[in-house]
């Protein structure tokens, strides 16, 4: 069902909820912490193997171990960059030399199987961490400093380096962090959300275009991905393409807690965030604002269909942190 013929009426009832959005924003803070991994973030024949090595050492927890995984490899066991680094981790093989582990127990180390390769990933964290361990300041963020920098320049630097990349690739990893954490309390509403939907309600009505990113030579014409990334663009938050990707773009509140300018994601497979196929916007009342297929036009929907995946609380450091390039399998 969509409500197709009433856009005055559904101009209308966006315009409270842009109104509703921002005096939500105003009003409610969120809640931190979290207890394991958001409904399908790691791909469930990976998320055991995360779960379980996650909690290997204080340092870590399974959603950081996933971030890193996510922002190493996007969960391709067959990876490999310019650099030689390799597997799921992408290990290099100097560094896999000394510190891969046979996380599975088959007698082998093997840099291609996850898993060996995310135990040794949690591993080498926990082994970092030790380095550092009477460094000042955050344990985790001075372990991923030492990841990325070598224990010894934290050591010397007496925490996180100032040195630009080590600096960005702790800011990446903590805020990719939270798209991989099952939120505990409450996930703060996002100013952008309005803005965002106002974008989107004044491209009712237009026709579907797969592939489609509003451009001129398209007609102004938009798939899914394209009509999110567009009206995310308009309040300067850059989105990846890709629908499955989108998701990693924040924190993920749970069905009643929803909020207008929440992305809403459905999938092929209920357990997999890699499988979502189709993304809209949120705007109260169990509708969304999407762009839904080939001789469709853009519309309301409602959202609780069997394949309702789940959502995401778009932020700006959140989109921010997704890797723009993951090496290839």
């Amino acid at each position: 069902m969509f409500l197709g013929g009433g856009l005055g009426i559904g101009l209308s009832f966006i315009a409270l909820l842009v109104v509703g959005t921002y005096s939500a924003a105003a009003g409610v803070s969120g809640a931190g912490g979290a207890v394991g991994l958001a409904k399908g973030a790691v791909p469930a024949r990976y998320k055991p193997i995360v779960e379980k090595w996650g909690n290997l050492c204080p340092a870590i927890n399974p959603a950081l171990l996933a971030a890193q995984l996510y922002q190493e490899s996007g969960w391709n066991p067959r990876a490999q960059s310019h650099a030689s680094a390799q597997g799921i981790a992408q290990f290099i093989p100097g560094t896999w030399a000394s510190h891969g582990i046979d996380g599975n127990n088959d007698g082998t180390r093997d840099v291609w199987d996850p898993a060996d390769a995310i135990p040794s990933a949690a591993s080498y964290d926990c082994e970092l961490a030790g380095y550092v361990k009477k460094v000042p300041g955050d344990p985790t963020d001075n372990m991923l400093a030492a990841y990325n920098a070598g224990a010894y320049r934290v050591i010397k630097a007496g925490g996180v380096p100032t040195i630009s990349e080590t600096q960005n690739y702790v800011k990446i990893i903590r805020s990719l962090e939270k798209s991989f954490a099952e939120p505990v309390g409450g996930v703060s509403p996002s100013r952008q959300a309005a803005g965002a939907i106002y974008f989107a309600q004044k491209k009712l009505g237009t026709p579907y275009l797969w592939g489609g990113n509003g451009t001129a030579d398209q007609g102004g014409r938009f798939d899914c991905s394209g009509l999110t990334q567009a009206a995310y663009r308009t309040v300067d938050i850059e989105l990846p393409r890709v629908a499955n990707d989108q998701y990693n773009a924040g924190a993920h509140p749970s069905r009643k807690d929803l909020l207008p300018g929440d992305l809403v994601f459905f999938s092929d497979d209920l357990d997999d965030s890699r499988a979502i196929h189709h993304v809209g916007l949120y705007v109260g009342g169990g509708y969304m604002i999407n762009a839904p297929y080939t001789g469709a036009v853009i519309r309301f929907d409602k959202i609780d269909t069997p394949d309702y995946f789940g959502a995401t609380r778009v932020t700006e450091e959140g989109a921010a942190a997704l890797p723009t390039a993951l090496p290839q399998g």
